[in-house]
Formats: structure tokens, C-alpha cells, sequence
């Protein structure tokens, strides 16, 4: 037969083991939670007699007879607030229930875990005031859906600023792929869409915010543009990929939890590591990280089987996954491309390309390639084809002012010499 306590004493077990760990984890002294229970100090030892022998159970009135189901013993309680102090101060309740399981072997219930760090005041008591939304179900196989967000935070623990790109199947929660860089921009997102594509096939739909280089808006606030597409945009298409525009947090829930969750666990495990740079950081997320997540909070999808689909032999990724620009060929065939000549060879298709009009592909690891139709007709190795033409104009007005300075030296001191030898 299963006994259940009265609400009086239950309130009162609970304000009391409440004081006991604050007591415990260091946060008040044993006199102070005798002065905030209003007993005396031999009955404050006397309860913690009792806690050390009964755990929970001796915060119950004990002239009841009836056991406790809830018991914790002391010397294991205050281990476990202890880690959570000196080691684990910036873990979640998840987080670090995981490592108290995985790391430690420490079994207890995840509840008992919560109630316990918010009673030693070493997290905060949350009340949810969300309001009342209708769950969106998951696609039932994977491969229909995939998310792609970036989540903004100090992930260095160094004060500065960066950006977590990921991407993931809505089916089963698995990440495929992700990438810490300093600001997210189109390169690292086509980049990533190009490796989940070779790596796992074609997908049915995108599901992203409304980043710029996601989706083109003429006014803000508006729809996005159906016409005007984006690169990554223009890519989607020519694959047959359903772009999916995000228009409030809300409606992407399942992206905002999993920025959460990766902010309450990705920071801790780097400092663990004690991991400072963004090219560390990449190593450790795509090694060991991304395993891990998987491990955790992948889930069973509804349905078997798969909806990605295989790359088909005729399809280049390569000219798919880039940015493509449109130029005319100049008389001398050259194309004037980001402050570059590119100049075109000789080749059996023309006598001349004058006039004609091109594509240019800026390919992702920074090479060009200049295509005529289905022909490429000219290759250009990378040389910082990203870098900011603002930039370059400043480094031009700096290598002009250099070249200015020595010459008004050097005619400085032409005239000194002069004015030397007039004097003799």
C-alpha cells in the first residue's frame, strides 16, 4: 500500500531541505539556517544527524513511521553540489545530469537533481508564462526537412562575439554538420549545404530565417522576393530544394531550443578543454562533438527509410555551389571581375570572345572559373577574392601616401645637398 504524505508536511520537509543545502553547498553558515528556521543550534545538528542517516526521509516528521520516497544521503549530496560549485558552475541541469551519469557514475533522478541545485540557490527557480502554441510535427522521414541556423553567443569565453552555424535533419534531430566562424555569411553556409549534400544525397526542403543571403526582401518587414533569388537561393533551385522562410523565432522553435541547448553545453565543453581559438574549436566540434550530440538527442523518426536523394553523375556541385555573376568580354578579351583582369586564352570554340557574354564562377575555396555555355574557357587560381573591396581601396590610399612620403624625402633631400654645395 502506497503512503502518501500530508501537503503540510511536505511544504515543511521541503523549506527545510531547502535551508539544509544552502547549508551544505556553502552558501549560508549552520548557525544562520538555525536563525532562518527558528530553532535552536542542537536542533539544527540534530536535523543534520538526521540527514546524514535518513537523507530526505529524516526531514519527515518520524513519529509517522512511513518511509520517504525520496532518499539521498549526505555525503552524496554534497559531493554532487560540490562539483557543481567548483567544477561544473556554468553547466545547465541537463548538461551536467549527463556528467554526473556518463563522467562519474552517479545515478539519480534528473528532478532530484534540479530541486536540489535550485534549493542550494546554485541555479535559478523558472516559471514558464509562454504562451499556448500548437506543436508543428516532425517530418516523418529524414532527409524531407533540414534546418540550418546560426546562433550568435561568446563561445571562446573571451569576451568576443562569434557565430555558430549548423545544420540538421527535422526527423530525427541528427546535426550534420556544424562550424564556429567569426560573423555568419553566405560562404559558410553554401559551404555547408555542399558538404550535407555529398555527404548525405539531396534534400526536399531548407527551413531558415530570413538572412539576406537566404531569401532577398524588398522592404522590411515584407515577404521575401519569389523572383529575386539569393545565390544560395539560386543553388537551392537548381537542385530542386524547397527554400522555407522563417518569419518569427516563434514558428522555429525547434532551431531556437537546439541554439539553447548548444549554448548551455558547446562554451563549458570548451573550457573543460580550455580551447581559445576558433580553429581549435572547429576540431573538437566536428571530432568529438558532433558525435557526442548525436549520441544524446538523436531521435527515432516516425517512418523508415530516406528521402535524401543521390547526386546525379551529370551535376557538378561545384558550379552549383558558388556565386555565379554574368560579364561581358571586353575587346581584348579580358573580363573586369572584383578589381581583377582576367585574361581568356586562345580556344577552338572562337577566334575571339569580344562582346560575348560570360559566366563567372567565384568558387568557394577562392579559385574562378569563366564559363562559355557548357565550356570552361578560363581558370584563375584564388587570390583573396573575399577580401572586402573597401579594404583594398584603404590598402591603395596607404600604398599611394607610402610612395608620396619617399618621394618628398627623397626631393628633400636633393635640395639640402643643393643648398650644400651653393653655400660652398
Amino acid at each position: 500500500m502506497q503512503v502518501y504524505y500530508p501537503k503540510p508536511a511536505l511544504e515543511r520537509a521541503m523549506k527545510v531541505q531547502e535551508v539544509i543545502l544552502r547549508a551544505i553547498s556553502g552558501q549560508i553558515l549552520w548557525m544562520e539556517a538555525a536563525d532562518i528556521l527558528g530553532i535552536t543550534d542542537r536542533q539544527m545538528r540534530r536535523w543534520k544527524r538526521r540527514y546524514e542517516i535518513y537523507g530526505y526521509d529524516g526531514l519527515y516528521d518520524r513519529r509517522r513511521k512511513v518511509p520517504s520516497p525520496r532518499r539521498v544521503p549526505l555525503e552524496k549530496a554534497e559531493k554532487i553540489l560540490k562539483l557543481y560549485r567548483e567544477k561544473y558552475f556554468d553547466f545547465n541541469v541537463s548538461h551536467f545530469y549527463d556528467k554526473l551519469r556518463n563522467v562519474h557514475d552517479m545515478k539519480m533522478s534528473y528532478n532530484w537533481l534540479r530541486l536540489a541545485l535550485q534549493g542550494a540557490g546554485l541555479i535559478e527557480k523558472r516559471t514558464r508564462h509562454d504562451k499556448h502554441r500548437k506543436r508543428r510535427p516532425r517530418r516523418p522521414l529524414v532527409g524531407m526537412m533540414l534546418h540550418m541556423d546560426g546562433s550568435p553567443c561568446d563561445w571562446l569565453g573571451n569576451g568576443t562575439m562569434c557565430d555558430l552555424i549548423h545544420a540538421y535533419d527535422d526527423a530525427n534531430n541528427r546535426l550534420y554538420d556544424i562550424e564556429l566562424v567569426k560573423e555568419e555569411d553566405a560562404i559558410t553556409c553554401m559551404r555547408m549545404l555542399k558538404t550535407v549534400v555529398e555527404k548525405k544525397g539531396i534534400f526536399c526542403s531548407l527551413y531558415t530565417d530570413r538572412a539576406r543571403h537566404f531569401f532577398v526582401t524588398k522592404k522590411a518587414g515584407e515577404d521575401v522576393s519569389k523572383d529575386n533569388l539569393s545565390q544560395i537561393g539560386r543553388a537551392l533551385q537548381e537542385l530542386g530544394i524547397h527554400p522555407i522562410p522563417g518569419y518569427s523565432p516563434q514558428a522555429r522553435g525547434r532551431s531556437e531550443r537546439l541554439n539553447k541547448t548548444l549554448q548551455g553545453r558547446i562554451p563549458q565543453e570548451l573550457r573543460l578543454r580550455s580551447i581559445k581559438t576558433i580553429t581549435e574549436a572547429n576540431k573538437y566540434l566536428k571530432t568529438e562533438y558532433l558525435k557526442d550530440h548525436n549520441k544524446r538527442f538523436v531521435r527515432k523518426p516516425e517512418q523508415k527509410g530516406s528521402a535524401f536523394m543521390p547526386v546525379p553523375k551529370t551535376v557538378d556541385l561545384d558550379k552549383i555551389f558558388c556565386f555565379k555573376h554574368e560579364r561581358s568580354v571586353n575587346n581584348d578579351n579580358t573580363i573586369s571581375f572584383n578589381n581583377r583582369i582576367l585574361q581568356i586564352g586562345p580556344s577552338e570554340l572562337r577566334v575571339s570572345f569580344a562582346k560575348c557574354k560570360v559566366m563567372v564562377y567565384e568558387h568557394l575555396d577562392g579559385s574562378i572559373s569563366v564559363g562559355y555555355g557548357p565550356h570552361m574557357i578560363g581558370y584563375y587560381p584564388p587570390k583573396n577574392l573575399y577580401t572586402n573591396s573597401h579594404n583594398s581601396q584603404k590598402e591603395k590610399v596607404a600604398k599611394r601616401k607610402r610612395a608620396a612620403t619617399i618621394i618628398n624625402q627623397k626631393r628633400t633631400h636633393h635640395l639640402l645637398e643643393t643648398a650644400d654645395i651653393l653655400t660652398c
